[in-house]
């Protein structure tokens, strides 16, 4: 009787052994897909080519507003390239690329653009390959920028516009970790898209913060019994991730800045973003540690 028990009791410890066991294996295929998805990474630049880059009208003698922006550019390359060569070539499954809204009038730039769409795999992953992509955009970007300041034809920033109808299909994927770069003053305009509904609207500008009278001490009450921010996109963006880079707020108001940041933060919530991180216009060589941090997951 004792024999036949413990012969039961030891048939249902190796049966327990071995489920936990292949439980185990089950959990850790999970987690290695989960890990692996969350390394291909979809980097995607939305620039402001509207006319905050201006030496006109927004000159800056400690560094230009678009050499900032090239600074941004060149650690945001950087951090993409370094993600890459952290990775063995036959795991390579990523991708960056650069987008404007509305495009520009100058087919030359818009032309410069797809040649920045770039997308590395097992199949053309190479070393030569790896250490050319921060030159190369590096010296496109600069071209579209001084095409864009000489044509001296800015059209606006529709960057609302872009989060309602292009966000969805052209910067998120299902198996990337899907990361959006903006380079912006904060303010959005653009003549074709300015829609208000109640104190809601698709644009910001000075004009409207002024406008709005949240340009007092008590701004955040106003802003939050009243309901100011932007016209909410009734989009589930939980699997993105922004970056906002350059506010510059007006100089003309002392809450401005809380202002944009609070318009700004109330939007991206409501899209579900989850993370997120809003910062001023500074020197690339203070910005370069936060980018790349924002990136490559450093706390």
């Amino acid at each position: 009787m004792k024999n036949t028990l413990l012969k039961i009791s030891m048939s249902l410890l190796l049966v327990l052994f071995f489920s936990c066991k292949e439980e185990n294996k089950k959990e850790a295929k999970e987690t290695a897909v989960k890990n692996s998805v969350s390394e291909n990474y979809n980097i995607s630049i939305l620039v402001d080519l509207s006319d905050r880059i201006s030496l006109k009208k927004n000159p800056n003698p400690t560094m230009e507003i678009y050499q900032r922006d090239l600074g941004y550019i060149k650690s945001v390359s950087e951090a993409f390239t370094e993600h890459l060569k952290s990775k063995r070539m036959r795991q390579i499954n990523d991708k960056m690329q650069l987008f404007f809204n509305p495009e520009p009038e100058n087919p030359e730039i818009n032309s410069i653009s797809k040649e920045l769409r770039i997308s590395v795999d097992k199949d053309n992953a190479s070393k030569k390959l790896l250490n050319s992509i921060n030159d190369t955009y590096s010296s496109k970007t600069a071209s579209i920028y001084e095409s864009a300041i000489k044509d001296d034809k800015y059209i606006g920033s529709d960057i609302w516009n872009f989060f309602d109808s292009k966000v969805k299909d052209q910067c998120i994927d299902q198996d990337f970790r899907n990361i959006l770069i903006i380079l912006t003053d904060g303010y959005i305009f653009y003549e074709g898209t300015q829609i208000k509904e109640g104190n809601l609207s698709s644009y910001l500008t000075p004009q409207l913060i002024k406008q709005n009278i949240l340009n007092t001490n008590d701004w955040q009450k106003k802003f939050e019994k009243e309901n100011f921010g932007f016209i909410p996109i009734n989009t589930d963006l939980s699997n993105l991730e922004v970056l906002v880079l350059g506010i510059n707020p007006s100089k003309n108001n002392p809450f401005e800045e809380k202002v944009i940041k609070a318009y700004w933060t109330k939007w991206l919530l409501e899209m579900k973003i989850k993370h997120f991180e809003i910062k001023n216009a500074d020197l690339p060589s203070n910005m370069d540690k936060i980018i790349k941090d924002f990136i490559l997951k450093k706390e």
